[in-house]
C-alpha cells in the first residue's frame, strides 16, 4: 500500500462530516491492505505512530525539503521502517542521523505525503478517525460485528492488532485473543452525574465507592512475577514497590486487579495530588521516594483471578471475589445500598476525609473496557472537567510576561478536533504560570501579539460552577466561574472530556 492512498483517505475523512460516510471511507482503504500493512495503516488513520513517540517535534521538521513531483512511489512499510530507525538512533550523533532520516523521507514525498506526515509526527491528524469510529471502520472491513472487534482490541489493548486478526483470521480469530495476565487492558470510565440521587436513579440498587484523587493502576501478577501499568498502559512497576508488595502479599497465583495507588497524610487524608505524581513519573531513587511519599493502594475490581477471567461477571460477583482475596484495608471503602440517604451519607463521609466524592456503580455491570458509559457515575460536589488547552494570551500587570489566560476546549469526537469553551486565569499559582508559560512555548503552532496558539495536547482539570449556552462560542455553551485546578500529566488530548458530556450540564 502506497502512504499516498492513505494521505487521500485521511484528507477524504477529514472533509466528511458523516460518522457512517468516515467508516465506510477507512473501510475501503482497509480492505486493500496486505496484512502486514493493516496494523500500521490503523495506527497512521487514527492519527498515531505504532511507535508512540520517536523523538520528533516541531523543530526538527523546519525547513525540510520541497515535495517531489509525481505521483507517490513510497511504500506504507518503507515508510514505518523508516520511522522505527528515528525512533531509535540515539548516542552521539543521534539528532543529525534523525534530521537525515527524515529530510530523505520527506524528500520522496508528495505534498500531500507531506502534509500528511507532518499532521501524523506533530499530533495534528484529527481526522474523526478515533477508536470508536476506526473500530467499527475494521468490523465493516472484514464484515464481523463490531462488538467482536472491540473485545478483541480490549483483551489485545490493541485496536490495530485486532484489525489484523479481524481481516485475516475473522470471528474465530478475534475469538481466540482473550485475556492475557501480563498484558494490560483499556480500563473501565465513569460517566458524571450530578448527584447521587441523579446517579440512583439510573441505577438502584448500586454500589458507592470512594472517589480517590489518585494514579490509576492495573496490578497483573503471575507466579511471583508483578507488573503495574497506569491507566494509559504504561509499565511502572519498578516505581511502585508498595503496589508490588501487596500483589505478592494475596494468597493468588494469578491475578488481574484494578485500582487507585494515593499518597495520603499521617491523618488519612489524601495528599496534593502532585506528590502522587511526583512517585509515578519519577525515575529517580525509588527507595528514597518512598520513604518521602508513601503510597496506599485501594482496590475496587478484580478481572481475572487463577486462570478465570472475570470481565463478564456482573461487578457485585466481582467485587465479592476481589474481597475473597484481599485484606479489607486494601479494598477501595464501599456501600451497597437503594437508599438515598443512606448514599448521601456515605458521600458526605467521603468528602470529610478529604476524598474527591464517590462513585456509583451498576451491581449488574460487566468490565466494559476502554468504555464511557453510565454503568459506573462519578459524583463530585465541586464540578470538574478534564480540558485541553488549545491557547494562551499573555497576561497584564502582576502577570506581565507569562502566558495566563487559557483557552479551554472540549474534544468533538465525531470531528476528531476539539471545540473551545471558554477562557480562564483563575486558579493559578506563580509557580505553574512559570511552568505553564515554559510548557506552552514548546507547543507553539502560530501566535500574535496577543495570543500563542498551541498544539492540543495539554490536558487540564477545570473546577466550574455550571454550564450555560452562550452563542460566542462554537460549542453553544460556556463555562460559569471556570478555574484551574491542576495539570492532568497522566492523561492524553483523547482522554479530555468530550462536548456532549460538556452540554449534559446545561439547565435546560
Amino acid at each position: 500500500m502506497r502512504l499516498f492512498d492513505l494521505a487521500t483517505t485521511s484528507t477524504a475523512v477529514a472533509q466528511t462530516p458523516a460518522r457512517s460516510a468516515k467508516i465506510a471511507l477507512l473501510a475501503e482503504r482497509l480492505r486493500t491492505a496486505a496484512p502486514a500493512e493493516i496494523s500500521v495503516a490503523v495506527h497512521y488513520l487514527s492519527g498515531e505512530l505504532p511507535q508512540r513517540q520517536i523523538g520528533v517535534g516541531w523543530a526538527t521538521l523546519r525547513d525540510l525539503p520541497a515535495p517531489a513531483a509525481g505521483p507517490g512511489e513510497l511504500e506504507v512499510a518503507e515508510v514505518d521502517r523508516i520511522l522505527g530507525e528515528v525512533g531509535t538512533t540515539s548516542g552521539a550523533g543521534s539528532q543529525a542521523r534523525r534530521r537525515e532520516l527524515l529530510t530523505a523521507l520527506f524528500a520522496r514525498a508528495t505534498a500531500e505525503e507531506q502534509a500528511f506526515l507532518h499532521r501524523l509526527l506533530t499530533g495534528e491528524l484529527r481526522q474523526g478517525a478515533l477508536d470508536g469510529v476506526m473500530a467499527d471502520a475494521v468490523a465493516k472491513a472484514a464484515e464481523v460485528p463490531a462488538a467482536e472487534v472491540r473485545r478483541a482490541a480490549m483483551f489485545g489493548g490493541d485496536l490495530a492488532a485486532a484489525a489484523r486478526t479481524a481481516l485475516s483470521d475473522g470471528v474465530p480469530g478475534l475469538r481466540r485473543i482473550g485475556l492475557v495476565v501480563g498484558r494490560p487492558i483499556q480500563p473501565m470510565l465513569a460517566g458524571t452525574a450530578e448527584s447521587v440521587a441523579a446517579a440512583l436513579e439510573k441505577t438502584s440498587p448500586a454500589a458507592l465507592e470512594w472517589k480517590l484523587d489518585g494514579i490509576r493502576v492495573q496490578i497483573h501478577r503471575d507466579g511471583d512475577r508483578v507488573q503495574v501499568f497506569t491507566r494509559g498502559l504504561d509499565d511502572i512497576t519498578d516505581r511502585l514497590p508498595e503496589v508490588v508488595a501487596l500483589a505478592r502479599a494475596l494468597p493468588v497465583t494469578s491475578a488481574v486487579l484494578d485500582g487507585e495507588a494515593l499518597a495520603l497524610a499521617a491523618d488519612g487524608r489524601p495528599r496534593p495530588f502532585q506528590e502522587t505524581a511526583s512517585r509515578t513519573g519519577s525515575r529517580r531513587d525509588v527507595t528514597k521516594l518512598r520513604e518521602q511519599i508513601p503510597l496506599t493502594v485501594f482496590l475496587f475490581d478484580l478481572l481475572h483471578l487463577d486462570g478465570r477471567d472475570l470481565i463478564d461477571l456482573p461487578s457485585q460477583e466481582r467485587s465479592a471475589l476481589l474481597a475473597s482475596i484481599a485484606p479489607p484495608a486494601a479494598l477501595a471503602p464501599r456501600l451497597v445500598t437503594d437508599d438515598p440517604e443512606a448514599a448521601e451519607a456515605f458521600t458526605d463521609d467521603a468528602l470529610d476525609r478529604g476524598h474527591e466524592g464517590v462513585v456509583v456503580k451498576s451491581l449488574a455491570a460487566p468490565y466494559t473496557a476502554g468504555r464511557r458509559g453510565s454503568a459506573w457515575l462519578k459524583v463530585k460536589p465541586v464540578h470538574t472537567l478534564d480540558l485541553v488547552v488549545i491557547a494562551a494570551e499573555w497576561g497584564h500587570g502582576r502577570r506581565s510576561g507569562w502566558l495566563s489566560n487559557l483557552h479551554l476546549a472540549a474534544r468533538d469526537p465525531d470531528s476528531g478536533g476539539f471545540v473551545m469553551l471558554g477562557k480562564t486565569f483563575k486558579g493559578m499559582t506563580d509557580e505553574l504560570l512559570v511552568w505553564q508559560t515554559e510548557r506552552l512555548r514548546t507547543l507553539r503552532t502560530s501566535a500574535d501579539d496577543w495570543t500563542v496558539r498551541v498544539r492540543p495536547e495539554l490536558v487540564v482539570e477545570v473546577a466550574f460552577d455550571g454550564v450555560q449556552r452562550s452563542s460566542r462560542y462554537p460549542g453553544g455553551v460556556t463555562l460559569r466561574f471556570a478555574r484551574i485546578i491542576r495539570y492532568r500529566d497522566d492523561k492524553r488530548a483523547q482522554d479530555a472530556d468530550t462536548i456532549d458530556a460538556v452540554r449534559q450540564f446545561v439547565q435546560s
